[in-house]
């Protein structure tokens, strides 16, 4: 005799204009969303750890060194990931997530994403400060001859 599985069938609104069918074996949908976003992180993640970051498939390594490196990808991402959390816990991820989709008005940024590149955006901002200095210490001292009636 063949086992039969219920299968629940809802109307699923995910925004005012999206809307979705969701035909799941779980008892709700609720429980359904949950599955899926789980399962959609760790694609997120394989993701991140391929192209979107570490390119691991391009490293051509096997064996211990293989082991190690993942180790270690799996250290960086654990950190990165934190880092980017805190970030978007703080609400600052748009400086480091710009969006670059027309019409597009939120970010699709993972927060290893944002903890990854959030680095280079501290050390964009520390170098541009020390170019503001370099900047205004030649305007005063162009002012400075200007005011003696010298020339440049």
């Amino acid at each position: 005799m063949a086992s039969t599985q219920v299968m629940a069938l809802e109307a699923l609104t995910l925004r005012s204009d999206l809307h979705g069918l969701t035909l799941t074996n779980l008892d709700t949908l609720e429980s359904a969303v949950v599955a899926y976003k789980s399962r959609f992180d760790i694609e997120e993640m394989f993701r991140d750890f391929k192209s979107g970051g570490y390119n691991l498939e391009n490293t051509n390594v096997s064996g211990e060194r293989l082991i190690i490196l993942i180790l270690l990808i799996a250290i960086a991402y654990t950190s990165a990931t934190i880092q980017g959390q805190q970030i978007k816990r703080l609400g600052i991820q748009k400086y480091v997530g710009r969006v670059k989709e027309y019409g597009r008005t939120e970010r699709r940024h993972s927060s290893f994403y944002i903890g990854l590149y959030s680095q280079t955006w501290v050390n964009f901002i520390d170098n541009s400060w020390e170019l503001v200095r370099g900047l205004l210490r030649l305007i005063l001292i162009s002012a400075s001859i200007i005011n003696e009636g010298r020339e440049l």
